[in-house]
């Protein structure tokens, strides 16, 4: 078993119908959670890392833990790079022994967004690296990439086929109402799926990516809210609307806040039972558990259990 690209991955996803779930990690705990879960129900498995976990946990400690996880777990296991705002930090993580990384030109224009994306598929693609692209723009914050809701903006699909003939990307990100965060909606949960469906007729067998696809689970926020936490209001992606994504050629979703949200609940909850306890594995350890039960309830939302 090994870190393996996420090619013939996404080919089986198409082919049928779920979608693979790419988990974000920032410490040794929740990669644990993940690749436990992954592992017990038989499921394929994306672990990515932002450009922020890369600056908490420094790269090569990432790097060592995901080894660590695929000697101890037996998966293979995709490493991506999440949201790469340049060529010099996709060529990092390339020459570092990442399989899969993403840039995130959506905020230029586009052409600037094709040219810079065509520069990291010339360099990844003769390496054995694929490459995930963005079109459209996600409301919320994405560690130092934010885009207001006044410039958030659908994917335009009369632009998806030209611009993957273009770069020759490998996947594609599409923004279709989702936002990352814990507050993605200020109304009624509402996805594009019309213009899913027509960005499925320009591009039929193309795997396509979600992000900002966290429900937001409700049991957590009020876990969070119940022992000192202030998340009033927090709402998400339904699940009924990601499970119907994943069976539309959305081949990747990106799950983040319900991780975070599932591991500072369960902290607050432990240090309100004990407030004198100082021992991190007496947090952590509770905090990774709840960490593994939203994994191995999501990979059944996205179809996947059993896929491995």
């Amino acid at each position: 078993m090994a870190i393996v690209s996420s090619r013939e991955i996404f080919k089986k996803a198409l082919k049928e119908h779920y979608a693979v779930g790419a988990f974000n990690v920032n410490n040794m705990e929740i990669i644990q959670a993940i690749t436990e879960a992954a592992k017990e129900e038989k499921a394929p498995l994306i672990l990515q890392f932002s450009a922020g976990a890369r600056k908490y946990a420094k790269q090569v400690y990432l790097m060592h833990l995901v080894k660590a996880a695929v000697e101890d777990t037996g998966l293979d296991i995709v490493l991506h790079l999440d949201h790469g705002e340049d060529f010099e930090i996709c060529k990092s993580c390339i020459d570092g022994g990442f399989t899969s990384v993403m840039i995130d030109a959506s905020k230029k224009p586009f052409e600037e967004n094709v040219r810079l994306t065509k520069q990291v598929v010339d360099y990844a693609h003769p390496k054995g690296v694929v490459v995930e692209a963005e079109l459209g723009r996600l409301q919320g914050v994405e560690d130092n990439i934010s885009v207001t809701e006044k410039d958030a903006i659908l994917v335009n699909p009369d632009e998806v086929k030209e611009f993957i003939d273009k770069t020759k990307c490998d996947s594609l990100a599409i923004a279709i109402g989702t936002s990352h965060g814990a507050y993605k909606f200020k109304t009624e949960p509402k996805l594009a799926f019309d213009r899913l469906s027509q960005v499925i007729e320009k591009v039929p067998n193309f795997p396509l990516v979600l992000h900002g696809a966290s429900s937001v689970m409700p049991e957590y926020v009020k876990k969070c809210n119940e022992h000192g936490g202030k998340l009033p209001g927090a709402k998400g992606v339904p699940e009924d609307m990601i499970s119907k994504a994943a069976k539309m050629n959305i081949a990747k979703v990106n799950i983040d806040t319900d991780l975070r949200l599932a591991m500072t609940s369960t902290i607050r909850e432990e240090f309100d039972k004990d407030p004198g306890n100082f021992d991190p594995r007496k947090y952590l350890g509770p905090a990774r558990d709840a960490i593994k039960q939203v994994v191995k309830h999501k990979l059944h939302v996205l179809g996947c259990a059993g896929k491995a």
